[in-house]
């Protein structure tokens, strides 16, 4: 999962860095939402703003981590 999120991000984001650490600092509103948009219609889950959290998309590994929470709640 975690490849295919990457593979994802890294043609939606080109500019972007997402194996970076810091990944959620290297993004603006439209890479925000870009990144709930992609997620929630290749996982069929339901990504809030409110899951836009530094948190949740600190790095790769905190994104992988935000999709299997959402499939697990489905």
């Amino acid at each position: 999962m975690k490849e295919h999120i990457r593979t994802l991000l890294e043609e939606a984001l080109p500019l972007v860095d997402v194996d970076s650490d810091f990944l959620f600092s290297e993004l603006d509103s439209l890479g925000v939402t870009t990144i709930l948009m992609i997620l929630s219609k290749e996982y069929d889950i339901t990504l809030e703003i409110e899951d836009a959290t530094p948190k949740n998309l600190k790095s790769l590994d905190a994104i992988v981590a935000l999709v299997n929470r959402k499939l697990a709640e489905k």
